[in-house]
């Protein structure tokens, strides 16, 4: 969801049709019975939602971190609606605390994941003490957008000219006690692969240039993140179905919605692998690299001996 808008064709290694032009996978059983289950589904997420949205504009209203622990809260039960089981491997980094922590030396984290599905979203949502970071042209998505406010989203617009002024908007929620969560990408993925990160979303962790003007940003850790869907229907995801749950290319959001709903459960584990420290890196591109390094091993491990995956230490 947050870096899908404008997404690029990616290598895939899955064999058969080429996965870019191949319909999306049914699911497996009765195609009535499917069918409702979306339904079913797709309503009671729209349902818990408009619930949800209540008490979360009063919580955004009140200091303290309720409203961090009703999000994950949200999250977490649209995974349970969607049938969407999430094995989580190591710990969080972060915590939540408040803008006196900070000051304190508490340090924010910086959670940074491999992108494949808009199901990232609701996975990472439900586990981890974050504000995601989304494309500005989400803002102005129907429902989306205002669920993405709801959940205090911060949107940037990548545009040279505004670079300032997104950074000093994260720089803010990171000195108010938020951790953050980015996806280097650039885009979402068929899964199969990490791309290269892109060394500008480390900008907040290292920044180059500081206007005197503007507030210091905090001193962060970086947690990388792998996220792995391996399960169908309660059975592994082999190869030649890895590509069943992702959401990439110029696939459109709904028809994917509708064929992902209609499985009769899914899964997916996450590696929370040790953080690290941008000060032991002597440039962002050497960070971003170090990062992608992690992230690309915890998600080859998940691939290649998915029943015992550990966090990537190097």
């Amino acid at each position: 969801m947050t870096d899908a808008i404008t997404r690029r064709r990616p290598a895939s290694d899955a064999p058969g049709p080429d996965s870019w032009t191949a319909p999306l996978e049914p699911a497996l059983g009765n195609g009535i019975i499917c069918r409702l289950r979306a339904i079913r589904r797709m309503s009671l997420s729209c349902l818990w939602t408009l619930a949800a949205s209540i008490p979360q504009r009063m919580l955004l209203k009140r200091p303290g971190a309720s409203k961090i622990v009703f999000a994950r809260f949200y999250w977490a039960t649209i995974c349970r609606i969607l049938g969407l089981h999430v094995r989580v491997v190591g710990e969080p980094a972060g915590t939540i605390r408040d803008s006196i922590a900070v000051k304190q030396g508490e340090r924010p984290v910086i959670f940074v994941a491999n992108h494949s599905s808009w199901l990232d979203i609701a996975v990472a949502g439900g586990i981890l003490p974050t504000v995601f970071v989304a494309k500005q042209q989400i803002a102005d998505w129907p429902v989306i957008g205002t669920l993405a406010r709801l959940g205090r989203t911060i949107f940037v617009s990548r545009q040279r000219n505004n670079t300032g002024r997104e950074l000093q908007a994260m720089t803010d929620r990171l000195n108010n006690g938020d951790n953050l969560i980015l996806f280097p990408e650039g885009t979402s993925t068929d899964g199969t692969h990490v791309l290269p990160f892109m060394s500008s979303f480390f900008a907040i962790a290292k920044p180059s240039r500081v206007d005197p003007s503007l507030p210091l940003p905090p001193s962060v850790l970086i947690q990388p993140v792998s996220i792995v869907y391996d399960r169908l229907d309660g059975l592994p995801i082999g190869r030649a179905r890895r590509t069943a749950l992702a959401w990439y290319g110029d696939m459109e959001l709904a028809p994917h919605i509708w064929s992902v709903t209609q499985w009769r459960s899914l899964g997916a584990t996450v590696i929370l692998h040790p953080a690290v420290d941008p000060a032991d890196y002597s440039s962002r591109k050497e960070l971003s690299t170090a990062v992608q390094e992690i992230v690309s091993l915890g998600v080859a491990q998940l691939h290649h001996n998915p029943d015992r995956p550990e966090p990537v230490h190097i």
